[in-house]
């Protein structure tokens, strides 16, 4: 009788822990996704992942997340707030174990990065 592992097991084994890690990435940037859907700026009547705020999420392992951010504008007056807002939300989620919420202004917001969601709740068609 041979002990050692099978190819062909050893291979599906591979392939179903990678499947299995895809559907949970997917399942834990959904779930980001809404979080980030819950925060608005107090100004404007529309979330900051549809006014396109939201430049990169990036989930590592272990459940750590890190977001590039950025605003409507550097003097916004929840400057200091909306980053805190925005790890709170995201903390939240299950399966995050951090959040680090970079603000950035490179490049610098315009409209053309809300999404058409965000122009019918602003009426900017």
């Amino acid at each position: 009788m041979n002990d050692a592992p099978n190819t062909s097991e050893t291979q599906r084994s591979a392939t179903s822990d990678r499947t299995s890690q895809a559907i949970e990435n997917e399942r834990l940037t959904n779930d980001i996704v809404k979080a980030l859907k819950t925060v608005y700026d107090p100004e404007i009547p529309a979330d900051i992942y549809e006014l396109g705020l939201i430049y990169r999420v990036d989930i590592a392992e272990e459940g750590f997340v890190e977001i590039d951010m950025t605003l409507t504008a550097p003097g916004c007056p929840v400057a200091g707030e909306m980053p805190i807002w925005v790890k709170n939300a995201v903390s939240a989620v299950p399966g995050v174990s951090e959040v680090k919420v970079n603000m950035v202004f490179d490049p610098p917001w315009d409209q053309s990065r809300m999404s058409d969601e965000a122009r019918v709740a602003l009426d900017m068609w």
